[in-house]
């Protein structure tokens, strides 16, 4: 089955987007989507390294993801299995506590089009706070830890994560339930999806 015309044309144009021209190392949107895709990856925003690379997730925090799901790099780049779009499809730039939100231009102008176009989503794994507002909006909890441990209320269609990234190794060493009990069950799914 080969994508819709409509979702390529969508990409072809979300992929050229320069709606945030002014961003610190310009527009580089960085998207992944095929509408056999069973999983969608919903995360904050590229961060300087991957959009450097030009590809999402090809960095450390990749890797633990890749990790988490119990996929290969082939699997994990295969649009016709994973979907990844990001709340700010471009890198935001830098700020006093790290990376800057995503803008608040893309979502708008990108994400629904793109979902719209994809039938097939089974699973939505949500990774931050932008991508938790926009898939549960009310039903999150006040804090990322407090979603997560309600992970059961929204299986097996969305998953709530905490992000992969190095710089949350204290969050996964103060909570070591995650990844006993969390991540099993998602790999199982993963697999069975894939």
């Amino acid at each position: 089955m080969r994508d819709s015309e409509a979702l390529s044309d969508l990409l072809v144009k979300a992929r050229a987007c320069t709606i945030c021209s002014d961003l610190p190392l310009g527009p580089k949107p960085l998207v992944q989507a095929s509408s056999r895709a069973r999983i969608l990856i919903s995360s904050q925003a590229p961060g300087a390294k991957t959009h450097e690379k030009g590809r999402p997730f090809d960095d450390l925090s990749g890797k633990r993801l890749r990790d988490w799901l119990g996929v290969t790099e082939n699997q994990f780049y295969d649009p016709g299995l994973f979907a990844i779009i990001p709340m700010g499809l471009c890198y935001p730039g830098t700020g006093k506590g790290g990376d800057l939100p995503p803008r608040p231009e893309c979502a708008p102008a990108w994400r629904q089009p793109l979902l719209n176009q994809m039938p097939e989503l089974k699973l939505t794994l949500v990774l931050g706070q932008y991508a938790l507002d926009w898939h549960l909006g009310d039903r999150k909890s006040r804090t990322l830890t407090e979603t997560v441990k309600r992970w059961q209320e929204f299986w097996p269609e969305i998953l709530p994560l905490p992000h992969p990234s190095p710089r949350n190794i204290r969050w996964f060493k103060a909570n070591p339930w995650f990844e006993a009990e969390v991540i099993p069950v998602l790999q199982k799914r993963v697999s069975a999806l894939i």
